[in-house]
């Protein structure tokens, strides 16, 4: 496993990248699975709770996710809540319901930037795990507010492209702001 450089909007040629629509999985092969590892590794140095192929550079329709649904490994108040790491491959929203929840979003490829986005507050979707077996899951809460939000890197779709213009002209000023003083420390 190694720790991949996640793309970000505030580099034009990241943000080109992160715009295209990623191809299906053909096969699910040793490359896919040395894929998926990476990015979890990444995902979980950054931190995040999700991370699409995309945005490491890879244009493959792979999305790995830690929504915490697991039970801290001990009985203490500020336990870390256990590892459920999940990959999907070739994912994709079968069903959204008509109800809207709004979730405070962020994203590895938007640094320091959070927004309030509207989405389904329920999602079916379906992917293949890496043992080449299609998967089925309903969804609420953040879980499905993160693999909509994945799936939409999947389509090219930033979560700041749900925003009014002014709001996401005000992302990308505060993002390539915030770039430009990390690279300066």
């Amino acid at each position: 496993m190694s720790l991949r450089r996640i793309l970000t909007v505030d580099k034009p040629a990241d943000l080109q990248v992160l715009k295209q629509v990623c191809a299906p999985v053909a096969a699910i092969d040793e490359d896919v699975k040395t894929l998926a590892a990476d990015m979890l590794e990444t995902m979980y140095d950054a931190p995040g709770i999700g991370l699409a192929a995309i945005q490491i550079g890879d244009l493959r329709r792979v999305v790995v996710m830690d929504v915490g649904d697991g039970e801290p490994d001990d009985a203490s108040e500020d336990a870390e809540p256990a590892r459920n790491p999940m990959v999907f491959v070739n994912p994709e929203i079968l069903w959204a319901s008509d109800e809207l929840s709004t979730y405070e979003e962020g994203c590895l490829s938007i640094p320091d930037y959070f927004d309030e986005v509207k989405r389904p507050a329920r999602v079916r979707v379906a992917w293949l795990d890496l043992y080449g077996q299609r998967q089925e899951r309903e969804a609420d809460g953040l879980f499905a507010t993160c693999i909509q939000h994945e799936i939409d890197h999947l389509n090219g779709v930033l979560f700041i492209d749900h925003l009014s213009r002014l709001r996401r002209d005000r992302a990308m000023t505060k993002v390539k702001k915030v770039m430009r003083a990390k690279e300066a420390a």
